[in-house]
């Protein structure tokens, strides 16, 4: 290993040659260092990165996890990723070896994690504890699984935290109609919610929708993207999960107020959004509407709890409902469980039915 200095601005550069993933010898050059110490160290984190050596800088390693991961997954999953990572983990862990890094010193992170406080002086709360945990914890999954690490000093040590359920809020259909109503000055606003709340669609689906989705022949909607604004840039992703992507039956009367809604968008092609708003301003409308009809506030999300619990109410069974909305049968018997009608008795009586003989 050398260093070399650019004698006409007094900067180091290093110039060597390595052996690449495909077994090719190649040259590399970087230039800049304002030490020669600086470019040394540039030189020996590289070349362990190319060897996968465990000895490397746990900031050298995320930089290798970065590029194996990235690709496969979401960007705005990705995105959620880094920002843990870079507020996080880096800063605790980023300058000492990979291979250096103990049960211990997870224990005294997570301490430090659970004293720190958020802007308004709040401790972490329970859930996001556990999400950066088990962000911390896939990093050296990662390295143990592909570079070579002995093993997972996170999971050594265990979770800290735990998975907060909030409660869930739903409208009824009365709640709604006068939310509705007051919606009324906005069709844009009002369209929307209508979606939502007829349609128990997502809301990151509802903002990516085009004229093209729609079948007013069949009475469909098809639901086969989501919309994300990340970084400043609208981002268009396919749906939260391979089951989300699905296509929905709507009722008639939401199938002419749609028609008449597009009728309204002049100059809108078949593949420009429908509904071109952030979800900052569907949460200002919520709010307005609620206050205004005199009704509870409730999330964006719970409108979808609101078309699922309706569709209970009606007698629907699990496996339909989530046909419709895009979950697995089994999470909306385990999610909405209390809201499905006991058939206790009704079990009951059937095997005294079959014990005394008379099924």
């Amino acid at each position: 290993m050398a260093a070399f200095k650019n004698k006409e601005n007094g900067t180091w550069f290093v110039q060597f040659r390595y052996t690449d993933w495909q077994g090719e010898r190649k040259q590399k050059f970087k230039r800049g260092f304002a030490t020669k110490r600086e470019a040394l160290e540039w030189e020996r984190e590289f070349l362990m990165q190319k060897r996968a050596d465990v000895t490397m800088l746990f900031k050298t390693f995320v930089d290798l996890y970065e590029k194996d991961v990235r690709p496969s997954i979401k960007e705005n999953t990705w995105y959620t990723k880094e920002h843990i990572i870079n507020e996080k983990i880096l800063p605790y862990f980023g300058k000492r070896r990979l291979c250096d890094i103990s049960a211990k010193d997870i224990i005294a992170w997570q301490n430090e994690m659970r004293s720190s406080t958020k802007a308004g002086g709040k401790n972490l709360s329970q859930s996001y504890l556990k999400t950066i945990h088990n962000q911390l914890s896939a990093l050296f999954n990662h390295a143990v699984r592909f570079y070579g690490l002995k093993v997972n000093p996170a999971a050594t040590v265990g979770n800290m935290g735990k998975a907060e359920y909030k409660e869930m809020l739903f409208w009824t259909t009365e709640e709604y109609t006068k939310f509705a109503n007051e919606m009324m000055d906005k069709p844009l606003s009002y369209y929307a919610f209508q979606m939502l709340y007829w349609c128990g669609i997502r809301l990151g689906e509802l903002l990516a929708l085009t004229a093209a989705d729609f079948d007013f022949e069949k009475r469909t909607v098809t639901i086969n993207k989501s919309y994300q604004r990340l970084n400043g840039k609208d981002v268009i992703t396919s749906p939260k999960t391979p089951k989300s992507n699905r296509t929905i039956k709507m009722p008639k009367f939401l199938c002419e107020e749609i028609k008449e809604y597009l009728g309204m968008l002049y100059g809108a092609g078949k593949d420009n959004r429908i509904f071109p708003i952030t979800k900052s301003y569907l949460h200002h409308e919520m709010n307005r509407g609620a206050d205004k009809a005199g009704v509870k506030r409730i999330r964006i999300h719970d409108l979808r709890h609101s078309h699922v619990s309706l569709l209970i109410d009606k007698g629907f069974q699990p496996l339909a409902i989530a046909d419709r909305v895009g979950h697995e049968s089994v999470e909306i018997t385990y999610r909405y469980a209390h809201l499905f009608p006991s058939k206790q008795i009704e079990m009951v009586e059937k095997l005294d039915a079959i014990w005394n003989g008379d099924e």
